[in-house]
């Protein structure tokens, strides 16, 4: 049996956010509605805690048991375009105006990013349904040197169901060498049930 080749290379960026609406959710299938973009992704940190539970007898462990913990994403982008927030904080919106108020009540989305490395090579992280909060709405006075203000979004995040899997999940990861899409283009399926933006999918039958 051939060895797998496995690779030891630490990412260098972040790049490809891309997220969906989940429209709609059954046990066993779901829709989302059109991917979407942000560019300029410069941080993205996603937790997945875990936590083992002890029970004890006789003075020692008689057994453990593992807790998992609610996923959650902090992102930083250069700037979130306002056409965005609307989508991902539920924003009503009327003439030309958005707003925000008590009552706002962000939609379920679905998730994907892309870790880059030096060699060409990508991994891909799909998160499969959560919501974000309304970011901090902040300014700072201009000065002799040129600073820009990035923003920044956190999100919580939970399992769902994905075709392939015995049990629900909450995050994907799959990984590409340089040149190659294979596991992008399975991933987008798994996560929106859309292709990659700008990939053509291949009529099925005749």
């Amino acid at each position: 049996m051939p060895e797998i080749e496995k690779s030891y290379k630490s990412s260098t960026g972040v790049e490809e956010f891309y997220y969906a609406l989940l429209l709609s959710e059954t046990d066993t299938t779901f829709t989302t509605g059109e991917i979407s973009r942000v560019k300029f992704l410069q941080n993205i940190e996603v937790e997945i805690p875990q936590e083992a539970v002890r029970a004890y007898g006789d003075n020692r462990t008689a057994e453990i048991a593992v807790s998992g913990g609610d996923v959650s994403v902090k992102t930083q982008f250069h700037k979130v375009p306002i056409e965005d927030k609307n989508v991902i904080f539920g924003l009503e919106t009327a003439d030309g105006i958005s707003s925000m108020g008590s009552e706002d009540n962000p939609p379920y989305l679905a998730v994907i990013f892309a870790k880059t490395f030096e060699d060409g090579s990508k991994e891909w992280v799909g998160l499969t349904k959560g919501m974000f909060m309304r970011s901090k709405i902040s300014g700072k006075t201009k000065e002799d040197k040129t600073e820009f203000n990035p923003e920044e979004v956190t999100g919580e995040f939970m399992d769902r169901f994905v075709e392939g899997f015995s049990k629900p999940k909450s995050v994907l990861f799959a990984a590409d060498k340089k040149g190659e899409t294979t596991n992008r283009d399975a991933l987008f399926m798994k996560i929106f049930g859309k292709t990659y933006p700008g990939v053509v999918q291949e009529p099925t039958g005749v």
